[in-house]
């Protein structure tokens, strides 16, 4: 059992298993007390009982669908509302191979109602709590994906971007308002996200897929460092500060007057 104590609760959302319910045993074991979201109440309730004894902490269950606007709004309207609620991990998402041309459109349209209208109202909802409190944590998870649009379809790291930028914005609204906002950019994590996509993570090269414990131990510590970007398995931080740096250095010249003399030939 963790002697921090008081930590405030934290909500997770995917958090019956994967990535979600390994977030949920690592604030557990911080002090966190636990309101875990889901649709999948049986597996909810057995995780629930699980870190009420190993880790004595209080622990809810949820079952709500994202998807749905009446489970989205639920779980929006007990992040604006509780006080007691300093941490959102916003963590529920999903993937879906196959490419714009050949996939049915109504499982993206599906997808992005989870990972970016579902992440858009719970960031939102918790940074207007957050904010009134005067303190809080909101961790959006995304992927690498966001950065490499090649790898995958378009479409899921679409989404993803989408969380980056959500996260970027977002944290130049609160920062100075007591509110730390950190997303995640995961490389390939060994989670059920393969199966469900219809990739196979027997399909995934070992060398590139990390286990899910070693993927949110060092989130965490990128949290604890103070990071706004995490990448855990870039190995030299100053890879992404280029990056971020280059595409400050092109911002001045991203909206002008007058077009490019190369467009004016």
């Amino acid at each position: 059992m963790s002697e921090q104590k008081h930590q405030g609760v934290a909500l997770i959302t995917g958090a019956s298993t994967g990535i979600g319910a390994t977030y949920a045993k690592r604030l557990a074991e911080r002090g966190h007390d636990l309101l875990l979201v889901a649709r999948d109440q049986n597996r909810l309730e057995a995780l629930a009982a699980q870190l009420r004894e190993q880790a004595g902490v209080k622990v809810e269950v949820l079952k709500a669908d994202l998807t749905d606007k009446a489970g989205l709004s639920r779980v929006a309207q007990r992040l604006r509302s509780d006080a007691a609620i300093s941490v959102l991990v916003n963590n529920a998402g999903v993937a879906i191979s196959g490419s714009l041309l050949d996939t049915d459109l109504d499982r993206f349209d599906a997808m992005i109602q989870l990972n970016v209208v579902a992440v858009t109202h719970l960031a939102a909802a918790a940074a207007a709590n957050f904010v009134a409190q005067g303190r809080g944590t909101i961790i959006n998870i995304a992927s690498v994906l966001a950065l490499a649009p090649e790898m995958f379809n378009g479409t899921y790291s679409g989404t993803k971007a989408f969380v980056l930028n959500l996260s970027q914005s977002l944290n130049s609204e609160v920062k100075d308002k007591g509110v730390r906002v950190q997303v995640v950019l995961p490389g390939a994590t060994r989670t059920e996200i393969w199966e469900r996509s219809g990739t196979g993570i027997e399909n995934i090269p070992q060398e590139i897929l990390m286990d899910v414990g070693e993927m949110v131990d060092a989130a965490l510590a990128g949290l604890d460092q103070g990071e706004l970007v995490t990448i855990p398995s870039l190995p030299e931080k100053e890879d992404w500060d280029r990056f971020t740096a280059a595409r400050f250095h092109m911002a001045p010249n991203l909206s002008r007057s007058s077009a490019a003399d190369r467009y004016k030939a």
